[in-house]
């Protein structure tokens, strides 16, 4: 073929490939969570969707077709398995994101990146035909720089996303012996929650770290302030860094950066009659940093955070310096009708009813959405922080790629939500071994040591599944808190161990026996309901409302605990052939919550929750106040 004719056919198919500008969108200014750095722009709007089941996307070039035939047009968040209860939609699929648009016709900045705050699981992202990037593990959000953005005309953004699990996953994939897929919740496959074009000048933050001291309840409090930067452009840039935490200054100097150079400031503010938060009174500060140079701002960053302390002293969670005996619930950020890709209104709406039912702690096995973290500072929630690190079997967490997954997966949730005062303290994981050999043992030192290092401003914990037969583990030596998952007369257990309610006391005293020094809580006890019928039937209304009077009873008269935690809240899709030891199970409904799947209307053991939660001196300071109850 003549050379004139081979690039003029070249010039027909780039012009084929282009985006087409009668779809493309622009970002618009919004967010929907507040904290971060300025300048992030909401890509809602239409993107396309395409189901890939028999994967061949790669081989057919999905990320370079033009045409929309075969793709569907969505809203993001999106996940693409909501409402299929089958197993194959359990264990996964591939499915591909299209998204055409055009940068603000205002547009000044230097660079841009693209943020996804959560795609379930592994992902690959090209702009305009070109890779971008890749990504492993969900619930944590990532970023990629875009170094080929069209700045006029139309650009296109596709994303690869696939949700098979593998055994070495966070959370891993398994099979139970009839070969269905196991897992504590239901794996949805796409983008989960929101993403972002952020713009960048020729400074941009790497990160913000806002860390109070406070030596005691009546003391005056010092917050240390961090900033790192980094200087995306090819030419030097200096800047002048400040900024105010409430009404007083904060100087963080000037910086100065060669190209592609990175650096840190840190800086201390006295504040020498701080308003404290806690859950009773969650009083906040804002924080507002800006970086100055040439003239005009190059950066600026804001967040809220609170002034409080959180340690362990002689076996005791300590809130600003008092004992608190905590009551909580497990939850998730599940919808019937979108699944994880579930929206601001849903959020509240687990927030409130958690406050609603007298609850000062919420607790689930992934981090929540950063809405969630910022709805909790705000109406005073603390949250147990968890990574995924669920149930991994031992033969995987001896691999050093699992275990440099699980680090970062900790180190990023770490860095992503530690300034908010409603975390209390980091999980590395939940339901490992309950008889943790060497190769636990190494996990959990490691990521103590890891975490401490990260943030030494909050303990470190872990939840296990909570078995007599477990006995003392001086695995769990480097651990602040152990969280127990107690679920005595609800679930037989191995040998039958748990069939009896009344050994829950005694496992309790055993417990704390074998770490006196450690705070101790229950981090999960339910059982599920989803029928009238008599008190001893599993299963019943009744029977529900009796376990959990039974289970609060006992805590109450446990005065070590630091505190109780209801699993779950609400109901939510766990994974096909679920029964949760209910007899008369609703597969792949999760029974267990106290709110019904869908709607959040009330079983009766809502009530008798909410009594006791309200009942108890959960901060030190004597019971809540009680809220009127629904009939």
């Amino acid at each position: 073929m003549p050379r004139l004719l081979r690039l003029a056919l070249a010039a027909v198919l780039a012009t084929l490939l282009l985006p087409s500008a009668a779809n493309a969108d622009k970002p618009t200014n919004r967010t929907l969570y507040a904290d971060g750095p300025a300048g992030r722009m909401l890509m809602g709007g239409e993107w396309l969707f395409r189901l890939d089941k028999e994967d061949v996307g790669l081989k057919q070039r999905f990320q370079r077709q033009t045409s929309r035939e075969g793709w569907s047009p969505v809203e993001v968040p999106h996940v693409w398995n909501v409402g299929d209860d089958s197993p194959e939609s359990m264990a996964g699929s591939t499915g591909w994101y299209r998204k055409d648009f055009e940068l603000p016709s205002a547009a000044s900045a230097l660079s841009w990146a693209v943020r996804f705050e959560s795609v379930n699981y592994r992902s690959q992202v090209w702009l305009n035909g070109k890779p971008v990037g890749t990504n492993k593990g969900a619930y944590i959000p990532f970023e990629f720089v875009l170094s080929n953005l069209k700045r006029r005309g139309t650009n296109r953004l596709v994303v690869r996303v696939d949700s098979r699990r593998r055994p070495t996953d966070f959370p891993p994939s398994g099979l139970t012996t009839t070969g269905a897929p196991t897992g504590g919740w239901w794996n949805y496959g796409g983008l989960q929650r929101e993403v972002y074009l952020r713009k960048i000048d020729r400074l941009d933050w790497r990160s913000v770290r806002v860390t109070p001291d406070l030596p005691c309840r009546t003391c005056a409090a010092t917050v240390k302030v961090e900033a790192s930067f980094r200087n995306l452009s090819r030419s030097g840039v200096r800047a002048r860094v400040t900024g105010r935490l409430g009404r007083q200054k904060i100087n963080l100097g000037t910086v100065a950066l060669g190209p592609g150079a990175v650096t840190k400031r840190t800086t201390t503010v006295r504040v020498a009659k701080p308003k404290l938060w806690s859950p009773d009174s969650p009083n906040l500060y804002t924080v507002r940093l800006s970086a100055d140079g040439g003239g005009r701002r190059l950066a600026a960053y804001r967040l809220k955070t609170g002034i409080r302390s959180i340690k362990v002293s002689n076996g005791r969670l300590m809130l600003n310096g008092q004992k608190v005996n905590i009551r909580g619930l497990g939850l998730h950020e599940d919808s019937k009708e979108d699944g994880f890709a579930v929206d601001n209104a849903l959020r509240e709406k687990l927030v409130d009813e958690s406050k609603a039912l007298g609850a000062t702690m919420i607790r689930t096995h992934y981090p929540l959405h950063p809405y969630t973290h910022e709805l909790a500072d705000r109406k005073g929630l603390l949250i147990w922080s968890e990574i995924p690190v669920y149930a991994v079997k031992t033969r995987y967490l001896t691999q050093r790629t699992v275990r440099a997954l699980a680090a970062k997966e900790l180190a990023k949730n770490i860095e992503t939500f530690a300034n908010h005062p409603s975390v209390m303290l980091w999980s590395i994981g939940n339901e490992l071994s309950s008889q943790p050999g060497p190769v636990q043992g190494f996990y959990i030192k490691r990521a103590v040591s890891q975490a401490k290092r990260l943030d030494p401003s909050r303990p470190v914990g872990i939840a296990v599944a909570g078995y007599p037969s477990s006995g003392c583990q001086p695995e769990y030596g480097p651990l602040d808190v152990i969280g127990v998952n107690t679920y005595f007369g609800w679930y037989p257990g191995p040998s039958g161990q748990l069939f009896d309610r009344r050994g829950l006391g005694p496992y309790l005293d055993k417990t704390r026996e074998c770490y006196p020094n450690k705070a101790l809580m229950v981090t999960e006890f339910g059982a599920e309901a989803n029928r009238e019928g008599p008190v001893e039937e599993k299963g019943t209304y009744a029977y529900q409302r009796d376990y959990v009077n039974y289970n609060l009873t006992t805590f109450a008269s446990k005065p070590y605990l630091s505190g109780a935690l209801y699993w779950a809240l609400n109901e939510f899709r766990v994974r096909p052939g679920w029964d949760g030891g209910n007899p008369r199970p609703n597969s792949p409904i999760h029974q267990k919550g106290l709110t019904f799947y869908g709607n959040f209307n009330r079983k009766p053991a809502w009530f008798d929750t909410q009594k006791s939660f309200q009942a108890t001196d959960q901060l030190g300071s004597g019971p809540a106040a009680p809220a009127p109850t629904a009939p």
